[in-house]
């Protein structure tokens, strides 16, 4: 009797921890996947101030400009910019 209510509480947990797997595994790769595009961003936007340091521009390397970079790619950048150069002027 006891071996059977053993095999049972296992069975249930690893039934429970498959579910939560199964549960976890989009949101997980999602932000597996926002923080590629963020690290994507980092490089970008470190090469950007390299070469924007000839013309005068530069954006500043954090976070929220590496996602948004990231995310949005060249149209982000000049997102970025146009929001430093010309509403925070």
């Amino acid at each position: 009797m006891i071996v059977l209510f053993v095999i049972f509480i296992v069975g249930l947990g690893l039934g429970l921890l498959s579910l939560t797997f199964k549960l976890l595994k989009k949101p997980l790769g999602l932000a597996l996947k926002l923080l590629m595009n963020a690290l994507c961003g980092f490089v970008f936007l470190f090469i950007f101030n390299v070469l924007g340091s000839f013309f005068e521009l530069s954006l500043g390397v954090n976070w929220l400009n590496a996602i948004v970079a990231g995310v949005l790619g060249v149209p982000g950048v000049v997102l970025l910019l146009l929001i430093k150069y010309f509403i925070f002027v």
